[in-house]
């Protein structure tokens, strides 16, 4: 994995409550394991992320009987969870899926969109028009170019969580561009490169007490949705664009 996506990826644990619907006690482990994994690849304000993938011990013996018609019984579970958090500021590396002369469009980890608009782009790189599509080429480099399929390296300007974590990246901060032209000319990000092996992931633990029930509703045994309840804004901003 790249040591700039690695940025945005952290590790914590969590101490939670999942309702389980009596029809399962039979096989507690596997009726928590489901209720968690409804909850991979999507934001969750509680974890402030996205959760990648997560492996859980269930706590004790014992469950607290939830009131009312169906009395779910809630399992204490300790989870460690992985994490994709970016923040503006941070630099990411994608995969161009599509690009024009008016944007560049990414893929992070295989899974998160980013966009990249000309107001980003222009004081850098200039568009030329090619039969496969176009690329974008370097004003200070002809050979520093970015076309479909180039792995760039960019920095985040906003993160709207809203559409599940949608990027918005600039090509504008130093150290950003096309890897392979960065891997030979930018001896910080060859640096980078160079020591990634001996560099340890950015690995944040994270202690939280929640209860999965928290702020969501049981729809049946097997999933929980969000329940209406006032949202703060979910896009973050680098205050510096």
């Amino acid at each position: 994995m790249a040591a700039a996506a690695m940025e945005a990826i952290r590790h914590a644990e969590a101490k939670l409550t999942v309702y389980v619907h009596p029809s399962n006690a039979d096989d507690v482990r596997r009726a928590v394991a489901r209720q968690l994994n409804t909850l991979l690849f999507s934001y969750e304000d509680r974890f402030d992320g996205v959760l990648l993938a997560h492996e859980f011990q269930v706590e004790g013996r014992k469950a607290k009987l939830m009131d009312g018609l169906v009395p779910y019984f809630g399992v204490p579970v300790h989870a460690s969870m992985l994490l994709f958090s970016p923040q503006p500021g941070m630099i990411l590396e994608g995969k161009v899926e599509m690009l024009g002369k008016e944007s560049i469009h990414a893929i992070v980890l295989g899974v998160f969109s980013a966009a990249i608009m000309s107001d980003d782009i222009a004081d850098r790189f200039r568009f030329k028009r090619k039969r496969d599509g176009g690329k974008f080429i370097s004003k200070s480099d002809r050979g520093h170019e970015i076309k479909r399929g180039s792995m760039i390296r960019f920095s985040v300007k906003r993160v709207d969580t809203e559409m599940n974590c949608h990027i918005t990246g600039s090509l504008v901060p130093p150290h950003t561009g096309s890897m392979l032209w960065l891997s030979v000319h930018d001896a910080k990000y060859a640096s980078e490169i160079n020591n990634s092996s001996k560099r340890k992931s950015r690995d944040v633990d994270i202690k939280i007490e929640q209860s999965v029930h928290d702020h969501t509703t049981v729809n049946n045994e097997d999933t929980v949705t969000d329940s209406e309840r006032p949202r703060k804004s979910r896009k973050r901003n680098d205050d510096a664009n």
